[in-house]
């Protein structure tokens, strides 16, 4: 069945739209995103962009669920495609160090910065940014885990998920902060120190 070019030209325009919006966010926060804004950014129509997706809110939403496919792309399957245990958990953060450093995002880590926006805001947009916090968190603990249970590790694999985040939260807000690669430099230390100290022997 051809491809409705009204359907193809709607889906492009919003891939447009989507990927814009989540540079602005990651510099000027969620709160700064509009429709209106948009689309004089990028020469559309508002009414258009509008109708893409309805409200600020479900732009907000569209936003983060881009934002997650990014990351997805560049975090997540190197990882996943590395074999399972220390060197999955390694690639993972050496893959997320990255991806911050990188400015896959020109503010950094956009769930970083918009995590900050919406923690003390209840509501549909924190719930979903809440909700990929918590799945990346696990991705680290199962990593952690699986090293643990193939004898690669020894440590508790929740705190040791807890302190790797940590650190790679740490290195994006301090380097965006002071303009420097050196918390990034600092913690890729940090980590291989960390996963060092629980190899098992």
């Amino acid at each position: 069945m051809p491809v409705d070019g009204r359907v193809a030209r709607g889906d492009a325009t919003r891939r447009l739209v989507l990927r814009r919006a989540v540079d602005v966010a990651s510099v000027h926060g969620l709160a700064g995103l509009s429709v209106g804004g948009l689309a004089g950014e990028l020469g559309l129509s508002k009414s258009g962009v509008f109708a893409l997706f309805g409200s600020k809110e479900d732009l907000q939403l569209a936003a983060v669920e881009a934002a997650q496919g990014i990351f997805a792309e560049h975090v997540l399957a190197p990882a996943r495609a590395t074999p399972d245990g220390l060197p999955r958990l390694r690639v993972l953060c050496e893959s997320w160090l990255d991806y911050s450093q990188q400015r896959v995002f020109p503010g950094g880590c956009f769930f970083f910065n918009v995590s900050a926006e919406f923690d003390a805001q209840p509501g549909r947009v924190r719930d979903a940014i809440a909700a990929m916090g918590r799945a990346f968190l696990a991705e680290i603990r199962a990593c952690a885990a699986e090293a643990v249970s193939l004898g690669q590790l020894d440590a508790d694999p929740e705190l040791l998920a807890f302190e790797l985040h940590a650190l790679g939260r740490a290195a994006n807000a301090d380097a965006m902060l002071h303009g420097s690669a050196e918390p990034y430099r600092l913690a890729r230390r940090a980590v291989a120190a960390r996963l060092a100290q629980g190899q098992s022997t």
